[in-house]
């Protein structure tokens, strides 16, 4: 079983490229982290402003460090978090893949 989380950000009007760019520098940090297993934003084709992150990780403590990592404290919450309208997570958890 693997911890997933699925994230919907709505940048605020004018604040779409600011939202991508951020976005785009958690990517890297974030898919080294010990305990990650995926991390996969995309942007929705009909309103720019609407961004979804697919992340996947090996358990709830992995997620939850992320969360702390400096690098997501820089990007997403100083930087992308204060410029969005809405965001909304869901958690999930993977099953039927055990040997």
């Amino acid at each position: 079983m693997s911890y997933v989380v699925c994230a919907t950000w709505v940048a605020k009007p004018g604040s779409e490229e600011a939202v991508r760019a951020a976005i785009e520098a958690l990517v890297s940090p974030s898919r080294a982290e010990p305990g990650n297993l995926a991390y996969r934003p995309s942007r929705d084709l009909d309103d720019p402003r609407v961004f979804f992150i697919y992340e996947e990780y090996a358990d709830r403590e992995a997620y939850e460090a992320h969360g702390a990592s400096e690098h997501f404290q820089r990007f997403a919450v100083e930087g992308a978090i204060p410029l969005l309208e809405t965001r909304e997570r869901r958690f999930l958890e993977t099953f039927g893949d055990e040997a």
